[in-house]
Protein backbone atom coordinates (compact mmCIF):
# COMPACT_ATOMS: atom_id res chain seq x y z
CA UNK A 1 0.00 0.00 0.00
CA UNK A 2 1.31 3.30 -1.06
CA UNK A 3 0.55 6.65 0.55
CA UNK A 4 0.97 10.48 -0.47
CA UNK A 5 0.36 13.75 1.82
CA UNK A 6 0.96 16.21 3.24
CA UNK A 7 2.73 16.46 6.80
CA UNK A 8 1.55 17.68 9.91
CA UNK A 9 4.66 17.54 12.16
CA UNK A 10 4.77 17.61 15.48
CA UNK A 11 7.31 16.92 18.37
CA UNK A 12 8.21 13.99 20.88
CA UNK A 13 5.91 12.54 23.59
CA UNK A 14 2.15 12.82 21.72
CA UNK A 15 0.24 11.61 24.14
CA UNK A 16 -3.53 10.10 23.58
CA UNK A 17 -5.50 13.04 25.79
CA UNK A 18 -3.70 15.52 23.29
CA UNK A 19 -4.70 13.35 20.49
CA UNK A 20 -8.32 12.70 21.35
CA UNK A 21 -8.90 14.85 25.15
CA UNK A 22 -10.76 13.00 27.54
CA UNK A 23 -13.60 15.13 27.37
CA UNK A 24 -14.49 13.68 23.85
CA UNK A 25 -14.45 10.61 25.02
CA UNK A 26 -18.12 10.32 25.88
CA UNK A 27 -18.81 8.76 21.92
CA UNK A 28 -17.07 6.14 19.88
CA UNK A 29 -18.55 7.57 16.76
CA UNK A 30 -15.35 7.89 14.38
CA UNK A 31 -16.67 11.31 12.83
CA UNK A 32 -17.49 12.50 16.13
CA UNK A 33 -13.76 12.05 17.40
CA UNK A 34 -12.19 13.65 14.07
CA UNK A 35 -13.52 16.95 14.94
CA UNK A 36 -11.75 17.08 18.27
CA UNK A 37 -8.73 15.36 16.81
CA UNK A 38 -5.17 17.04 18.03
CA UNK A 39 -7.30 20.11 18.83
CA UNK A 40 -4.81 20.66 22.53
CA UNK A 41 -2.35 20.70 20.10
CA UNK A 42 -2.92 21.79 16.88
CA UNK A 43 -6.33 24.09 16.75
CA UNK A 44 -6.01 24.21 13.58
CA UNK A 45 -5.52 20.57 12.29
CA UNK A 46 -9.27 19.59 11.99
CA UNK A 47 -9.60 22.70 9.17
CA UNK A 48 -6.41 21.98 7.56
CA UNK A 49 -6.11 18.45 7.47
CA UNK A 50 -7.17 17.06 3.98
CA UNK A 51 -7.53 13.30 3.01
CA UNK A 52 -4.59 11.21 2.76
CA UNK A 53 -2.60 13.79 4.65
CA UNK A 54 0.37 12.24 7.24
CA UNK A 55 1.17 13.02 10.39
CA UNK A 56 5.07 13.00 10.93
CA UNK A 57 5.99 12.91 14.65
CA UNK A 58 9.33 12.10 16.80
CA UNK A 59 10.02 9.08 19.96
CA UNK A 60 6.93 8.08 21.61
CA UNK A 61 4.11 9.00 19.87
CA UNK A 62 0.43 7.88 21.48
CA UNK A 63 2.27 8.01 24.35
CA UNK A 64 -0.26 8.23 27.66
CA UNK A 65 -3.27 6.31 28.15
CA UNK A 66 -4.85 3.10 26.10
CA UNK A 67 -7.35 4.42 24.47
CA UNK A 68 -8.42 3.43 20.95
CA UNK A 69 -9.87 6.19 20.84
CA UNK A 70 -6.74 8.14 19.25
CA UNK A 71 -6.15 5.82 16.51
CA UNK A 72 -9.99 6.04 15.58
CA UNK A 73 -9.47 10.00 15.53
CA UNK A 74 -6.58 10.01 13.34
CA UNK A 75 -8.09 7.12 11.05
CA UNK A 76 -11.20 9.09 10.77
CA UNK A 77 -9.95 12.63 10.40
CA UNK A 78 -8.80 11.44 7.01
CA UNK A 79 -4.60 10.60 8.06
CA UNK A 80 -3.86 8.48 5.46
CA UNK A 81 -0.49 7.37 7.64
CA UNK A 82 1.76 7.89 11.05
CA UNK A 83 5.25 8.02 10.77
CA UNK A 84 7.18 8.28 13.74
CA UNK A 85 10.91 8.21 15.53
CA UNK A 86 9.02 5.88 18.14
CA UNK A 87 5.68 4.69 18.86
CA UNK A 88 4.23 3.95 22.39
CA UNK A 89 3.79 -0.21 22.36
CA UNK A 90 0.41 0.86 23.03
CA UNK A 91 -0.29 3.23 20.45
CA UNK A 92 1.31 0.74 18.06
CA UNK A 93 -0.78 -2.31 19.12
CA UNK A 94 -4.42 0.01 18.80
CA UNK A 95 -3.32 1.46 15.47
CA UNK A 96 -2.78 -2.04 13.49
CA UNK A 97 -6.01 -3.23 15.05
CA UNK A 98 -7.90 -0.42 14.10
CA UNK A 99 -6.42 -0.39 10.56
CA UNK A 100 -4.18 3.00 10.89
CA UNK A 101 -0.88 2.15 9.00
CA UNK A 102 1.83 3.52 11.05
CA UNK A 103 6.15 3.23 10.23
CA UNK A 104 8.66 3.94 12.18
CA UNK A 105 11.26 5.95 10.34
CA UNK A 106 13.48 7.95 12.69
CA UNK A 107 15.54 9.81 10.02
CA UNK A 108 12.17 10.56 8.04
CA UNK A 109 10.95 11.93 11.24
CA UNK A 110 13.29 14.39 11.63
CA UNK A 111 13.67 15.91 8.42
CA UNK A 112 10.42 16.05 7.31
CA UNK A 113 9.07 19.65 7.99
CA UNK A 114 5.19 20.84 8.40
CA UNK A 115 3.35 21.24 5.03
CA UNK A 116 6.40 18.63 2.99
CA UNK A 117 4.80 16.31 1.16
CA UNK A 118 5.84 12.57 1.81
CA UNK A 119 5.28 9.05 -0.12
CA UNK A 120 4.92 6.27 2.17
CA UNK A 121 4.96 2.68 1.12
CA UNK A 122 4.44 0.27 3.16
CA UNK A 123 5.05 -2.76 1.70
CA UNK A 124 8.40 -1.85 -0.10
CA UNK A 125 9.34 0.07 3.63
CA UNK A 126 10.18 3.39 1.84
CA UNK A 127 9.91 7.40 3.22
CA UNK A 128 10.29 9.21 0.25
CA UNK A 129 10.05 13.62 1.32
CA UNK A 130 9.11 14.42 -1.99
CA UNK A 131 9.40 18.24 -1.27
CA UNK A 132 13.03 17.86 -0.39
CA UNK A 133 14.26 15.15 -2.42
CA UNK A 134 14.91 12.16 0.46
CA UNK A 135 14.58 8.96 0.50
CA UNK A 136 13.89 6.48 3.69
CA UNK A 137 14.23 3.04 4.87
CA UNK A 138 12.08 1.94 7.23
CA UNK A 139 10.84 -1.85 8.04
CA UNK A 140 8.48 -3.24 5.47
CA UNK A 141 5.21 -4.38 6.90
CA UNK A 142 5.07 -7.84 7.11
CA UNK A 143 2.40 -9.41 5.20
CA UNK A 144 0.00 -10.69 8.11
CA UNK A 145 0.31 -6.79 9.48
CA UNK A 146 -0.26 -5.48 5.70
CA UNK A 147 -3.27 -7.88 5.78
CA UNK A 148 -4.52 -6.26 9.16
CA UNK A 149 -4.15 -2.86 7.56
CA UNK A 150 -5.72 -3.66 3.94
CA UNK A 151 -8.93 -5.15 5.87
CA UNK A 152 -9.49 -2.10 8.15
CA UNK A 153 -8.02 -3.68 11.60
CA UNK A 154 -8.53 -6.43 12.82
CA UNK A 155 -11.91 -6.92 13.28
CA UNK A 156 -13.04 -6.76 9.81
CA UNK A 157 -9.82 -9.30 9.48
CA UNK A 158 -11.72 -11.61 12.02
CA UNK A 159 -15.13 -11.38 9.84
CA UNK A 160 -13.62 -12.02 7.03
CA UNK A 161 -11.45 -15.15 8.25
CA UNK A 162 -14.86 -16.29 10.18
CA UNK A 163 -16.62 -15.91 6.49
CA UNK A 164 -13.61 -17.71 4.87
CA UNK A 165 -14.18 -20.59 7.32
CA UNK A 166 -18.08 -20.87 6.67
CA UNK A 167 -17.87 -21.06 3.01
CA UNK A 168 -15.27 -24.23 3.25
CA UNK A 169 -17.27 -25.77 5.75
Amino acid sequence: MIFEGTVHKYGRDVDTDVIIPARYLTTNDPAELAEHCMEDIDAEFVTSVQPGDIIVAHENFGCGSSREHAPVAIKASGISVVVAASFARIFYRNAINTGLPIVVCPAAATDAKMGDRLKVDLAAGTVENLTQGKTYDSEAFPPFMQELIDRGGLMEYVKAQIAAESTRD
